[in-house]
């Protein structure tokens, strides 16, 4: 306390400031006031009877001073706060006005195979057939090499196939089985570069006839016109590969004898079937057994079992039918009972006027069928 009140006693107030300057000070260091005796004693006892911080005193022009000079500062702080943004501002406008490009990740597609397409083939529309008085569901069936079940359904019969002369039967066609599709280049091109020729099948017409014809094995043309079978009707088209015709055979020193055929399956008629005095003529057809060669026929043998006359008829033929004219038909009013078989046989002489021939198969199996004779009184002889 002592030293307080001594301290206090040696210095003085500045009026104008507040500073605490020495007693023999006649000017203040802070403000530049020009100090007067009577100010450092007018002061002094106040600020010995302080004992905190000691309080500054303005008067109040200084304070309204210094008010302006403190509201001008903070006004020029705040002007040069504006102005700096805005010409920042300006002179970045451009770079914030244009986008900077963001590279855009683009999605590679991906490929999706397309599965070949299978070939679709189209079901063949039926072929009607007139019934004749000899027909049965299973030989017409046998003849065109369907089921007896598809021509049920294909013509809404009822289960034992009742049919008649005269009706019209819509007979399904088989459809092809589709082949697995070529995957070699050479036999595609091989394929497009051979020559065809397309037919339309009149009537009477064979596959085994058309092969010979054309001098083409019927095995091509069933692959070319992908059929099942070798059954064609009439308007058929048929495409027919040239370039597979068969070599023309040349003179051979020993002649190699072909290893017998399979007897030939019998197809039309039935075996016991009847014909009237009405028939003219009465077709026989059989299932070809192979392709045949130039010096091979079928063998066809006809029996009158009933005129004991033995054999009345052996032909030699190239086709899979033959028609047995009217010329055999019985002349007395009694039916008579055929029997009729079939073989391949083959020419040994090269002689053309006077032919022999031997078996070269096996025989098929013998049927028989009955055929009304007309009533006439003279019966031919055989």
């Amino acid at each position: 306390m002592m030293k307080q009140d001594k301290e206090s006693k040696n210095t003085k107030i500045c009026p104008v400031c507040g500073t605490r300057v020495s007693e023999n000070a006649t000017r203040c260091l802070v403000c530049g006031a020009q100090l007067t005796a009577t100010a450092s004693t007018k002061y002094a006892p106040t600020l010995a009877a302080s004992k905190g911080t000691p309080e500054i005193r303005l008067k109040l022009p200084v304070a309204i001073a210094l008010g302006l000079v403190f509201i001008a500062l903070l006004a020029g702080l705040v002007f040069t706060l504006m102005q700096t943004p805005d010409q920042t501002l300006g002179a970045a406008a451009p770079a914030e006005n244009t986008p900077t490009p963001t590279a855009t990740i683009t999605l590679t597609p991906t490929t999706t195979l397309t599965p070949t397409p299978m070939p679709t083939w189209t079901p063949l529309p039926p072929i009607e057939y007139v019934v004749k008085n000899t027909d049965y569901c299973s030989s017409i069936a046998a003849l065109f090499g369907v089921s007896v079940q598809s021509i049920i359904r294909e013509n809404n019969l009822d289960a034992n196939c009742t049919i008649k002369e005269g009706d019209v039967l819509k007979i399904p066609q088989p459809t092809p089985t589709p082949s697995p599709q070529p995957t070699s280049t050479t036999a595609a091109t091989a394929e497009s570069d051979c020559q065809t020729i397309t037919i339309t099948v009149e009537a009477g017409w064979t596959l085994s006839s058309i092969a010979m014809n054309y001098n083409v094995t019927m095995a091509a043309i069933r692959e070319y016109n992908r059929m099942s079978n070798d059954i064609v009707y009439e308007g058929m088209p048929l495409v027919i590969p040239l370039c597979e015709r068969k070599p023309t055979a040349g003179p051979t020193p020993t002649a190699t004898p072909a290893p017998p055929y399979p007897a030939p399956n019998l197809l039309l008629p039935r075996s016991g079937a009847a014909f009237n005095a009405a028939t003219n003529a009465i077709t026989l057809q059989w299932a070809s057994v192979a392709d045949l060669r130039e010096n091979e026929l079928y063998r066809v043998t006809v029996e009158d079992l009933t005129a004991g006359n033995g054999i009345i008829v052996v032909e030699y033929v190239q086709d899979t039918k033959y028609i047995l004219p009217s010329t055999y038909r019985p002349l007395d009013a009694t039916p008579h009972i055929f029997q009729w078989s079939v073989t391949v046989a083959r020419q040994i002489n090269s002689g053309s006027s006077n032919p022999i021939y031997e078996l070269a198969g096996y025989e098929s199996e013998k049927r028989v069928f009955s055929w009304m004779g007309t009533g006439t009184a003279v019966t031919p002889t055989p």
